[in-house]
């Protein structure tokens, strides 16, 4: 079988740069930056799959043109270039959040409701990517929920250093969905691998309790429930991302791209240098 051609559009992406150096000796990989217009001149056509990863998410602006500009309008106009070059698969990176951050079970149909900007943006292209789906060209959508490892952006990052400054943390039984990029990047791999298509929601083996984690990234804090109650009457905004619920129900076919496990991935994102 000859090796699959990847281009990712997203040079910088912490997606985009991890999958490369994860599957670079499976498949080859072109990556190309998509915050210039050079990707409208670049060639599509010797490419098996398009893996879209660029994208805007963890920006204090709350500007609804750019998320829409970006998030939405580019990935359309990439798949659409990728179609009439030929190009067999398109891969979008969209997010958890087109569910929004209501406290909950996502199952198989759970319907979006995306509640802000960055949610509704992802959900606009999915149904704009949707609509170009042929017999040549599958669109393949990943939703995954909270993407962690070293050097990643955006809440594990904030949570790590929330956890190594804290001499207490409450002591909360939750569920939330998450994955380790790693794992991801196993599962993007069987995606293309299979030419697979339409949506999809990989995560850890796991659910994970956010005591727990901080227990594993400070062996040294102290836990207590006094705070409980105080979190169960203000569970919103902040508070509901880390102590809530929120997960996605299990397929059963986790385990067949979790190649790392839970402990062992919260100790690779701590480890400077580690992978990325």
């Amino acid at each position: 079988m000859a090796v699959k051609n990847i281009l990712i559009i997203g040079k910088n992406s912490y997606i985009g740069t991890s999958f490369a150096r994860y599957a670079g000796a499976k498949f080859h990989i072109h990556t190309i930056c998509a915050k210039d217009n050079n990707w409208r001149d670049f060639d599509f056509s010797s490419y098996d799959t398009v893996l879209h990863c660029a994208g805007i998410a963890h920006i204090a602006q709350k500007d609804k043109n750019l998320y829409y500009s970006v998030n939405c309008n580019l990935a359309v106009e990439v798949a659409k270039k990728a179609k009439a070059a030929g190009v067999g698969q398109f891969v979008f990176l969209s997010s958890m959040s087109v569910y929004g951050n209501v406290a909950c079970e996502i199952t198989p149909t759970t319907k979006p409701n995306p509640s802000d900007y960055y949610g509704g943006s992802k959900l606009a292209a999915e149904e704009k990517l949707s609509t170009l789906a042929s017999s040549s060209f599958s669109v393949c959508i990943l939703r995954p929920p909270m993407v962690y490892g070293y050097g990643c952006k955006g809440n594990f990052p904030r949570l790590v250093k929330l956890a190594e400054r804290l001499p207490v943390f409450p002591n909360i039984q939750n569920q939330r969905s998450m994955i380790y990029i790693d794992n991801l990047c196993e599962f993007i791999c069987q995606v293309v691998l299979q030419n697979k298509s339409g949506i999809h929601t990989p995560q850890n083996t796991e659910y994970v309790n956010t005591t727990e984690l901080v227990r594993l990234i400070n062996g040294n804090i102290r836990f207590t429930k006094i705070f409980n109650p105080f979190v169960r009457l203000f569970k919103f905004g902040a508070v509901n991302k880390l102590f809530g619920n929120l997960i996605y129900t299990k397929t059963g076919n986790e385990a067949n791209y979790n190649i790392v496990g839970f402990e062992n991935s919260i100790k690779a994102s701590l480890e400077v240098g580690h992978g990325n």
